[in-house]
């Protein structure tokens, strides 16, 4: 199947919340609990702040669905989106010392397994690398996990979000490799 990309506008944040609600649901059942599931949604979602920065990026199959999105970010919130403030930072890293973040990376159940996760992932650290930075980091869920390692994020510490149902999650790096495809 072919697939187009291109960066997102606040138009797209409808269509964007819908792909990250079905993702959170179905992808994370089988990683876990259904308590998990729900819990998971206070700190997952759309930073509407990736949008504004122009580094949030939609993936769209030939007939015009959304099969992906993703972002980078030059700020220091690691994870987290609009209505998640106490995990927000909106500070300005340096590229010379802090890693870049790869941000609130989501693929629709539909399109799982067929290469969107990785292009997503392939542009935003090449964005990322132009932009100066050597490193990239992440605060990947468990169903997330496996694509990282494939794509060399080796995990740096293992957290639970704090809440009455803690949700696990790993936080990943990786140094970027030179070559780049951004702006899409």
């Amino acid at each position: 199947m072919d697939f187009t990309h291109r960066v997102a506008t606040d138009a797209d944040i409808p269509a964007i919340a819908a792909l990250m609600a079905r993702a959170i649901g179905e992808l994370q059942a089988g990683f876990l609990t259904p308590a998990q599931v729900v819990a998971s949604r206070a700190v997952m979602g759309l930073d509407t702040q990736l949008i504004a920065d122009g580094t949030y990026l939609l993936v769209t199959s030939a007939d015009g669905r959304l099969a992906s999105c993703g972002g980078w970010s030059r700020r220091a919130t690691l994870y987290g989106g609009d209505h998640s403030t106490s995990l927000r930072d909106s500070a300005m890293l340096d590229p010379a010392r802090d890693a870049a973040r790869i941000r609130a990376m989501y693929t629709d159940p539909d399109f799982t397994r067929r290469g969107v996760g990785r292009l997503v992932l392939s542009i935003c650290e090449a964005a990322a690398r132009n932009a100066g930075f050597a490193r990239a980091e992440m605060m990947a869920t468990l169903a997330g996990e496996p694509l990282y390692r494939a794509c060399g994020y080796l995990p740096i510490e293992r957290i639970e979000t704090p809440g009455d149902v803690a949700v696990p999650m790993i936080r990943m790096g990786k140094t970027l490799t030179q070559g780049s495809n951004w702006p899409p």
